[in-house]
C-alpha cells in the first residue's frame, strides 16, 4: 500500500485544520504523525483511512501496483483508536470470531491463538462491557495489528495501557509490522519511537 498526498488541506467550517500537505507514505515503512492535542493528527489519520475526504487537494492510494478508489480503502486498512468502539455485548471469543468473518487475521492466527497472545485466557467468555479500559485497549490493538491488512493506522495506541501493556504493544508491533505501511498518530514517544519518519502537523498550519 502507498499513499500520496498532494496539497491536501482540511477545513471545519471556517477553520483550517491543516493546509497543503505534500507527502508520500511508502509500503514497508512506518511513520509518526506528531502535533499537540487538537492539532489535527486524528483528522489526518481519518483522511488516510479513506473515511474523510480533504477539503482541498488530492489523495491517491495504490495497492499491488494499481490505483485504489478511496471508498475501497476500508478493505485494506486496520485501524485502532480511542474513539473506535467495540461491540461490548460480545464476549472476547465472540468478538474475535465476528471480526475474522470480514477481516482475516495474519497467517496462522486463530481466535484461540489471539486470546493467548493478548494474555486474556481467563476472559475468553467474558463480555467486553465488563473489561477494564486496559483490556479493551489490548483487544483494539490486537484486532488491528494482527489483521491481515497492508495498511495499519494507530491513534494514541498506548492509551489506558500500563507499563507492561506498553511493552506488549511494542512486541506486537515488532512481530506484525513487516511489509506493511504503518502510521501512528501520537505525542507519546513510546507509541512511535520505532517509526522511520515523522510528519509534524504544525508544519502545515
Amino acid at each position: 500500500m502507498e499513499i500520496t498526498l498532494s496539497k491536501v488541506s482540511k477545513r471545519y467550517k471556517f477553520e483550517w485544520i491543516f493546509k497543503s500537505i505534500d507527502y508520500s507514505f511508502q509500503a514497508g515503512r512506518s511513520y509518526a504523525i506528531l502535533g499537540p492535542n487538537g492539532s489535527g493528527k486524528s483528522t489526518l489519520l481519518k483522511i488516510l483511512s479513506g473515511h474523510l475526504t480533504p477539503s482541498k487537494g488530492d489523495i491517491k492510494f495504490r495497492h499491488q501496483q494499481s490505483e485504489l478508489a478511496p471508498d475501497l480503502v476500508y478493505r485494506q486498512v486496520s485501524y485502532a483508536a480511542p474513539y473506535i468502539d467495540l461491540i461490548e455485548e460480545f464476549s472476547l471469543k465472540e468478538a474475535l470470531v465476528f471480526h475474522q468473518k470480514f477481516k482475516p487475521f495474519a497467517e496462522g492466527l486463530s481466535p484461540a491463538a489471539l486470546i493467548e497472545l493478548m494474555n486474556l485466557k481467563k476472559a475468553r467468555n467474558k463480555e467486553i462491557r465488563f473489561f477494564s479500559s486496559g483490556m479493551k485497549q489490548r483487544l483494539k490493538l490486537a484486532l488491528a495489528i494482527c489483521s491481515d491488512s497492508p495498511l495499519l493506522l494507530l491513534d494514541e495506541p498506548t492509551t489506558n495501557l500500563d507499563e507492561q501493556g506498553m511493552q506488549w504493544y511494542l512486541d506486537l508491533i515488532q512481530q506484525f509490522r513487516a511489509d506493511r505501511l504503518l502510521i501512528v498518530a501520537s505525542n507519546m514517544k513510546v507509541d512511535y519511537g520505532f517509526c522511520d519518519e515523522q510528519l509534524r502537523i504544525l508544519d502545515y498550519k
